[in-house]
């Protein structure tokens, strides 16, 4: 029964820095792309696939700023700096 509780514990303990580091970066991407997001998708809720569908049609015009936040939490490739 320890083993469980240790493993449960561990698991546990690798899920909560999972989150964080998720939601680090969710809040890194809506700061970067805040300014795109009143310019260009304000309409859509954020989190939402409508959104991310908006911010693919603008790509082209999203700011630079925006543009490394999104390749550095790996929402967009690469290819994307290549503007």
């Amino acid at each position: 029964m320890r083993l469980t509780k240790a493993t449960f514990a561990v698991l546990a303990a690798a899920l909560t820095m999972t989150i964080s580091a998720a939601e680090a970066y969710s809040k890194k991407v809506k700061d970067a792309c805040a300014g795109d997001y009143q310019n260009f998708c304000s309409q859509y809720a954020p989190d939402t696939s409508q959104l991310r569908r908006c911010f693919e049609s603008n790509r082209k015009s999203l700011s630079r700023h925006c543009i490394n936040a999104l390749v550095d939490a790996g929402e967009v490739p690469a290819k994307y700096l290549k503007k």
